[in-house]
């Protein structure tokens, strides 16, 4: 049977099982009994902030979401939900600090940056008001309050407004985006509160230092199968 598309969430989703600090995909059959989606595609008009940072305004608006993206959220979503359900600053003062670590070429800021983006802004604002999106010399700042976004220029100008958020007691959410070899973030990121993970390729330049001073996890995104790039070309 060729694949069909089909507008909407899909009935049945992937589903996954734990394997030691990380979740694996489930390849169980359904509990409903429903056909597993290959792909799902995210569509916005306005784009992605990382088709924003590129000189071709024509890069597609789509965000291609495979099993292996999902799975980068679903781990995050995890680490996120124990964070909150055991919350005590005296404890555990930030939540998720993560490397999410792939080929290059395979999708990880097109497809994994903005879906982690696009979950996050789902997120419970009382929780996490503020998502920042870290990419080459620009950060978008999304106020899931105020339902804005702001663009600052240079990473110093941003550490000031997202110390000041933490200064005040405002949790939020950084992706950075290396979009640089050799450019790590900088050590005040993340801040007292803030969750943070850095989408990069296995060059250890873009991220030793800093995943070692503030202990971070690894994620590690596979490269998607063949029947995920045909349906890209459904």
């Amino acid at each position: 049977m060729g694949m069909v598309v089909k507008e909407g969430k899909p009935k049945q989703s992937w589903t996954y099982k734990k394997v030691g600090d990380t979740l694996e995909k489930d390849d169980g059959v359904g509990q409903s009994g429903a056909a597993l989606p290959r792909l799902m595609v995210l569509t916005s008009d306005k784009g992605w902030p990382y088709s924003w940072n590129r000189w071709n305004s024509g890069l597609t608006n789509d965000c291609y979401v495979n099993c292996e993206v999902d799975r980068v959220w679903q781990i995050v979503s995890s680490d996120l939900t124990e964070w909150f359900d055991n919350f005590d600053l005296s404890l555990n003062r930030s939540p998720t600090r993560c490397l999410l670590i792939g080929t290059p070429g395979i999708g990880k800021s097109m497809a994994a940056g903005s879906y982690l983006l696009y979950q996050l802004l789902h997120y419970d604002a009382k929780k996490f008001p503020p998502v920042a999106y870290f990419i080459a010399d620009r950060t978008f700042l999304f106020d899931k309050t105020a339902q804005t976004v702001t663009e600052y220029v240079g990473e110093s100008s941003t550490l000031d407004v997202v110390k000041g958020l933490s200064h005040r007691g405002v949790r939020g959410f950084i992706i950075y985006d290396v979009a640089t070899n050799g450019c790590q973030p900088s050590s005040g990121l993340p801040c007292e509160g803030w969750g943070m993970i850095v989408v990069t390729s296995p060059n250890s330049n873009n991220y030793e230092s800093w995943a070692k001073e503030v202990e971070a996890g690894r994620i590690i995104i596979n490269c998607p199968e063949e029947s995920d790039v045909k349906a890209m070309c459904v």
